[in-house]
């Protein structure tokens, strides 16, 4: 029988029930537990795919082309589960299916309700990733805060899952705030009093309360969480602000959780294995080298737009027990003149162009590129990364194109991509987009082919826009190498230059499949080039 866990948070948003849910998944997996876990998010969109970075972080795309909220990059992280479509679900699909099967007349001339219609159809997904993963058991992260009008239909649901599957079957998480009165140097419970009293009023009665705080909690303090929110002592989990997100499965696995929801959901497992993990924890936070690496793109005012990109750095550091020091640069401000490339880049050890859509920033991005090919420099091109490397190939090697060339198309500043790169109609996912998981065949003895030690990988794309064919030979014969391409030779999937240390971009994003015990080879390989340079 499936068990369920479901994470809810109170008091404000962005405590990290992300990370959380993703780190028990982490604690069940150490004890030989199959589990996969699964995001609700209460906003309207279908989906995050249209979503501007700023309002949502990145997005995350999976092996089957879904565009996702960016904790199912915690999720696959943490428990290394490739997951699916139905690891993400939001109030826009929920409704959008109801509403399909309504106009279909599913429910003969009967009124369409938030309950039981809406809350089935939530309930009929948690249900189904269950049966389809075959999973020991499925963890439920609920998005936003409790007390939130949106969640409510969430919320509701999950209380009546227990109903469904049974208590011995089902655990409630609360994940809650204690915030600190610096003029009183107190931590407060009264908030996260508030907070169960209000998930006890809709009917649900957590059966671990997690806390959060930025500095430690007294046991007095979990003992009165304790007694005010009828939840058991060894329940109430201290979770006090980490150095690093990989912290959180051992902080929590110290304060007896894993055990804990053992007993709780009769599960039979082994003793737990953390070593590994432990071991990378180690070497991420006491390293012994340092790289300097800067990252130039246009949504730097909110980090989480390039979230998978830092974590895979950090991945990679690790490996090579080294600290990062990450320099942000705003492409749009190289652009304009704001900022000089060679004072923004003099001294880093590598350079790292990251995706994007839309010409805004793209001149400053082939600016870095242009940096980092003359001053051999190392450097990283991901999707929108390689395109930019290519243009800037194109642009002051061959001499193709003129910076200023607007004749090449009418309506906009920026003709050089539509001559490098056209635009393919892609049918199968993502309308006009190259959407999740596709086979690379690689080119033996070049870089990327050395970085995986391997002939052929899969990896997960989101973009619009190919590399031109019409001009691959001209780049060939320069000094570009295709190193990577489609198996029927018509795409490119990764280039490289050949008479530079690291110069390698690639057309689908790596660094979704970059582990913190696994990183990915390009940025392995990137960062190992990067500590060779003074």
């Amino acid at each position: 029988m499936t068990r369920f866990i479901f994470c809810t948070g109170g008091v404000v948003s962005s405590l990290g029930k992300g990370v959380t849910a993703a780190s028990i998944g982490r604690l069940l997996e150490a004890r030989g537990l199959q589990v996969i876990i699964q995001k609700l998010d209460p906003y309207l969109n279908v989906d995050p795919g249209t979503m501007s970075p700023y309002q949502h972080g990145e997005v995350y795309v999976l092996d089957d082309g879904t565009e996702t909220d960016l904790d199912l990059g915690h999720y696959e992280r943490f428990t290394g589960v490739n997951h699916t479509v139905r690891c993400n679900l939001t109030t826009g699909k929920i409704y959008s299916s109801v509403l399909a099967r309504e106009r279909h007349g599913d429910f003969l001339g009967g009124t369409v309700q938030v309950i039981p219609h809406i809350t089935d159809e939530i309930k009929r997904h948690i249900k189904l990733l269950g049966r389809e993963s075959e999973a020991d058991v499925v963890i439920v992260e609920i998005g936003g805060t409790v007390g939130d009008i949106e969640s409510q239909p969430f919320l509701e649901a999950i209380r009546q899952m227990r109903k469904d599957v049974g208590y011995e079957n089902s655990c409630y998480i609360h994940l809650t705030l204690l915030p600190y009165i610096k003029s009183t140097g107190e931590l407060k419970t009264k908030p996260t009093q508030h907070s169960v009293r209000e998930l006890r009023s809709i009917g649900i009665q957590p059966d671990v309360v997690v806390c959060r705080a930025d500095y430690p909690i007294a046991d007095d303090l979990l003992d009165k969480i304790s007694l005010f929110c009828d939840v058991p002592r060894e329940a109430v989990i201290p979770l006090e602000t980490a150095r690093s997100i990989y912290q959180v499965p051992l902080v929590l696995e110290d304060y007896g959780l894993g055990d804990y929801l053992m007993r709780r959901l009769n599960l039979q497992g082994t003793a737990p294995d953390l070593g590994e993990w432990r071991q990378m924890v180690d070497r991420l936070l006491c390293p012994t080298k340092q790289v300097r690496i800067a990252l130039v793109g246009k949504y730097i005012e909110l980090h989480d737009a390039y979230l998978s990109v830092q974590e895979s750095l950090l991945h990679a550091c690790a490996f090579h027990d080294t600290r990062l020091m990450l320099d942000w640069i705003d492409s749009e401000a190289l652009e304009r003149g704001r900022i000089d490339v060679t004072e923004a880049l003099e001294g880093v050890q590598g350079v790292i162009v990251p995706g994007g859509f839309g010409p805004r920033g793209i001149e400053g991005k082939i600016m870095a590129a242009q940096y980092a090919r003359e001053n051999k420099v190392p450097y990283l091109g991901l999707c929108l990364g390689l395109q930019v490397m290519v243009i800037e190939f194109a642009r002051h090697v061959l001499g193709l194109i003129e910076a200023d060339s607007s004749e090449f198309l009418p309506d906009g500043p920026y003709p050089v991509i539509d001559l490098m790169l056209e635009q393919r109609e892609i049918t199968d996912m993502g309308g006009t987009m190259r959407l999740g998981s596709y086979p690379c065949n690689l080119v033996p003895g070049s870089k990327a082919q050395r970085a995986y030690g391997t002939g052929s990988v899969n990896e997960r794309h989101r973009h619009r826009y190919e590399i031109n064919n019409r001009f691959r030979a001209d780049m060939e014969a320069a000094g570009m190498v295709w190193s990577g391409v489609s198996p029927d030779s018509k795409l490119v999937e990764i280039g490289e230059l050949r008479d530079h240390p690291w110069m390698v971009g690639s057309q689908f994003h790596p660094e979704f499949k970059s582990r913190p015990n696994a990183p990915h080879p390009l940025f392995r390989e990137f960062v190992a080039e990067a500590l060779k340079q003074k």
